[in-house]
């Protein structure tokens, strides 16, 4: 039963057409990024990229590299889209841009990790069967059906996305309104809309409609009497989010994804114009099917648990930031900090004060006063840096943070050495002060 829904072939139209779609998108994502000064500011300015711990080797290439690194994934992009040697543009692109994600967190963006996932689904399934310079130039290659359980990993993924996402608003200040508050008060200068953002109806509207649209959108594009309702309150919800919190591509790619919960004749009828096709309604079991089922499992094994590790870490993550990334905890807090590192010699005892300016842009270091992987990090690297002088030296901070509307708390012990402590990825790290309601 199993293998007959996964190994069922169905009609490829959702995923030819999404292909296109999608390679569209992340080349406007890169060429634009190139354009709108995002690589200058984010890759290229800084003195260093604050990186995911443990791969603080991969920084930005030097000169104009990364301008180039971008044109690439963009040239990338289009490759995918007319389906060109899509195996390697899929995998090159999927590689490429998880360097960029893992190389800088300044600006770190849930919709980053997802397109970081998408695109090595992407560059694993078949979508360049049909509709695609490779077919056509391979006949022998072309084909109008796939397996049931490509659709199905796109359709779980966003389901694992929506879900968590809607779950994870469900706390107080989120559910009395104070943080659409803060969202939306940060956006009162925007032309026309501005004013209108800052009525309380319309905060509570927004927070009940994010809960509900995230909780339900994905079952109810997948029930036929709802899907056109649906998909008229997507196109409306990832508007209102493309135009108020400007966020790329990302609205447009959830948009995309809509194209695997129509019809496959419709889509095909729409978008592609071809003759109707009777897909092949035959379980066609695969000789890889136990290591498609096992990678299956793996990997939706380990999106089920991510999102959920922070509550196996003591502290609130929202105080703590532990077990946040990775965890579609998406517009949940607003985050402020003050902080000054004071450098102590070991030898002479001389203390000395680090002016943040001379090492930091501006939103590194709103960053760096807030986050605490950032703290710990910039504490190695002052440490490294002495170290090169042939001084060893103790790093402490002073510091206080505010999550959202709630007062400045100190947040980092500052009687810890943290050029001495290490980072703790599994569990709590005790130099974070407990949160003011611990």
């Amino acid at each position: 039963m199993f293998d007959q829904f996964l190994f069922k072939k169905i009609d490829n139209a959702q995923l030819v057409v999404f292909r296109v779609f999608y390679g569209l998108l992340v080349s406007a994502e890169c060429y634009g990024a190139i354009a709108t000064g995002w690589v200058r500011r984010t890759l290229v300015e800084p003195q260093f990229t604050f990186s995911f711990i443990g791969f603080e080797w991969l920084q930005p290439l030097p000169g104009n590299g990364m301008y180039i690194y971008f044109a690439i994934m963009g040239t990338l992009g289009l490759l995918i889209g007319t389906g060109y040697k899509y195996r390697l543009s899929a995998l090159a692109f999927a590689v490429l841009w998880s360097g960029v994600y893992l190389m800088q967190k300044t600006s770190y963006n849930n919709h980053y990790y997802l397109l970081m996932l998408l695109a090595y689904i992407m560059a694993f399934v078949p979508a360049h069967r049909d509709a695609s310079l490779d077919a056509k130039l391979n006949p022998g290659l072309r084909s109008q059906t796939m397996h049931n359980w490509v659709r199905w990993t796109i359709i779980l993924q966003l389901f694992i996305v929506y879900t968590y996402a809607s779950i994870a608003k469900l706390y107080a200040d989120w559910l009395d309104f104070s943080m659409i508050e803060v969202l939306m008060g940060s956006r009162k200068d925007y032309y026309v809309i501005g004013e209108f953002l800052q009525f309380k109806w319309v905060h509570k509207i927004i927070a009940v409609f994010g809960i509900c649209f995230d909780l339900l959108i994905v079952p109810a594009l997948l029930w036929k009497p709802t899907r056109k309702f649906a998909f008229v309150l997507s196109i409306f919800f990832h508007l209102f989010n493309s135009i108020v919190f400007q966020i790329g591509i990302f609205p447009y790619l959830s948009l995309a994804f809509i194209v695997f919960f129509f019809e496959p004749q419709t889509i095909r009828n729409i978008f592609l114009r071809t003759k109707k096709t009777i897909p092949e309604t035959k379980v066609i079991i695969p000789k890889t099917r136990t290591m498609i089922l096992t990678v299956l499992g793996i990997y939706f094994l380990f999106q089920l648990a991510l999102p959920i590790r922070h509550h196996f870490f003591k502290d609130d993550v929202l105080w703590t930031e532990e077990g946040h990334r990775l965890s579609w905890r998406m517009m949940l807090r607003s985050r402020s900090g003050r902080i000054t590192y004071k450098v102590v010699n070991t030898q002479t005892k001389d203390t000395t004060k680090v002016n943040l300016n001379d090492y930091l842009t501006k939103k590194q270091k709103q960053r760096v006063a807030c986050y605490p992987d950032f703290i710990w990090q910039f504490a190695q690297r002052i440490k490294k840096e002495y170290a090169e002088k042939g001084q060893t030296v103790q790093v402490f901070v002073s510091n206080k943070v505010r999550i959202n509307q709630n007062p400045y708390q100190q947040f980092i012990d500052p009687k810890v050495d943290l050029a001495s402590v290490p980072w703790n990825h599994f569990a709590h790290n005790d130099w974070i002060l407990p949160s003011p309601k611990e």
